[in-house]
């Protein structure tokens, strides 16, 4: 063996141990939620008198969705002397218009709601909330993006749970809209149930650290202050304020049973750019926070836990070095010695993606009574999981290199049901080079399956598919909408001049 291809394989394997080592965890995560998957949340005791609640809804340029969620943050139960709400606007369009008339008709219905909208964008979504809460009338925070459209009893089944003085913070679970619309959306409620039902469910009841998601949830105001407020130095300021607030001593709540339902994005761009935000913010965050928490006094396993979450889109840049290395390792495996592939390679690819199909398979058990026919969906999961390498590499290496960015919100068009249209609406979101990327990594494992399957290397096509499908997948679907979305919304800004 040549000293190319011992560097080659030496590189693959190491790879894929770390890539391992990372699916291992998430049966660990399963573990935590069986294990304490009994443990129900419930008050503390009963509560007194009720404490005034400020509701904030940050929005910027959503026209589309902002008047359904501030009428419907308005029906929220909860005695109207008690209740502020607060419309944090830093819109730049006619949003300022919608929101403002929702505004006034609700006011004039006798509820205390305000609209406050800044003239910059300092801090954009952190600084509007802690602009909103220097003036806010509320012993506690409630929190709703512009896709929410939270449950009258919002209020009423989390607020007693502050009973207890030490809790700072209860989360809802997302609910999906719109999971019905596209094959996007459906992966994507599947990948959003995993996170709240089993990351947030197994850690809290575990008693290890867990992220407030910057929506449908509920904090203490004191909390907020003593952890040191809201923070713009990350684009994850939600998990950031979460993080310092529990190592300051504060307990979190997830309440599974309390659904928020919101809109999951429907177009390819827009999804990319979130998870982009949110992988950039998570690892902003990691820098910022993981030395602390390591240097903290807090037990081994909540460490040990807080570095598998901090650390986890780390597996990107990997996944992207896997990708590049598994036709030539393959070449060199192969002309050594097909059972190698199968001793070595098939099961550290099976620890790797088999952990994720079963946590996913998990969660849907445990929330819906037609789980087995949303199986079919996991291997596009998968493949969808694997297409984002390029797009949330790319957020990593902002993070590490500290390339600074504006907070870019995701587009939300309001669509509910499958004849909703978004493709000639505004806040169109476009990539040049990087679904050309993906393209050419699906051209490029579309080589290697041909290749495969001529020598009869079966055991390996099944992982093969996963990448050729997940990055043919992401890229040209890309492409086709940026630009099917940018002719049709030029043609009819032609026909309105």
């Amino acid at each position: 063996m040549t000293a190319s291809e011992t560097l080659i394989l030496g590189t693959y394997f190491f790879v894929l141990v770390i890539l391992a080592v990372y699916g291992w965890h998430r049966y660990y995560l399963v573990y935590l939620y069986m294990k304490n998957k009994g443990k129900q949340p419930v008050p503390a005791g009963p509560m007194e008198t009720l404490p005034p609640v400020t509701i904030q809804l940050p929005i910027y340029n959503e026209m589309y969705v902002a008047d359904r969620l501030i009428d419907a943050v308005c029906q929220i139960e909860y005695p109207r002397e008690l209740l502020e709400i607060q419309v944090l606007d830093d819109s730049t369009d006619e949003t300022r218009s919608v929101a403002e008339q929702a505004v006034r008709r609700n006011a004039a219905k006798g509820i205390d709601i305000t609209y406050l909208h800044r003239t910059d964008r300092t801090g954009y979504k952190a600084g509007a909330l802690e602009a909103g809460m220097k003036v806010a009338k509320g012993e506690f925070i409630a929190i709703f993006d512009a896709d929410f459209i939270p449950t009258p009893d919002f209020l009423t089944r989390t607020v007693p749970f502050f009973v207890d003085p030490a809790i700072a913070m209860v989360q809802a679970r997302w609910g999906h809209i719109n999971q019905e619309y596209s094959l996007l959306t459906k992966i994507q409620a599947i990948l959003l149930d995993g996170h709240f039902v089993l990351e947030h469910g197994g850690r809290n009841r575990a008693g290890f650290f867990f992220n407030f998601n910057g929506t449908a949830g509920i904090w203490r105001r004191r909390a907020i202050v003593d952890a040191g407020g809201w923070q713009h130095d990350t684009l994850t300021e939600d998990l950031d304020l979460s993080y310092r607030a529990q190592l300051c001593g504060w307990k979190f709540l997830f309440l599974p049973d309390l659904v928020s339902p919101a809109e999951v994005p429907v177009e390819m761009n827009s999804f990319k750019s979130q998870q982009h935000r949110w992988a950039k913010g998570s690892v902003q965050t990691c820098r910022k926070l993981l030395p602390r928490i390591l240097r903290s006094s807090m037990p081994f396993g909540v460490k040990a836990e807080a570095f598998f979450h901090l650390t986890a889109n780390f597996n990107y840049p990997l996944m992207c070095v896997l990708s590049v290395l598994m036709a030539p390792a393959m070449v060199i495996r192969y002309n050594m010695g097909w059972y190698e592939m199968l001793l070595i390679d098939v099961p550290l690819f099976f620890a790797a993606t088999a952990s994720v199909a079963n946590f996913y398979l998990v969660c849907q058990r445990e929330l819906h009574a037609d789980w087995v026919t949303r199986i079919k969906y996991l291997p596009f999961l998968m493949s969808i999981g694997i297409g984002l390498a390029v797009n949330n590499t790319r957020a990593v290496f902002e993070a590490v290199f500290n390339r600074q960015s504006e907070f870019a919100r995701t587009p939300k068009y309001r669509i509910e049901v499958a004849a909703d249209e978004w493709i000639s609406k505004k806040y169109r979101q476009s990539f040049v080079v990087q679904p050309m990327i993906e393209l050419a990594l699906g051209l490029y494992f579309t080589a290697t399956v041909f290749y495969a399957l001529a020598n009869g290397i079966f055991g390996t096509l099944p992982f093969l598919v996963l990448f050729q499908v997940g990055f043919l997948y992401t890229g040209l679907l890309s492409i086709i909408q940026q630009y099917a979305g940018e002719m049709v919304f030029k043609s009819v800004a032609e026909e309105e001049l």
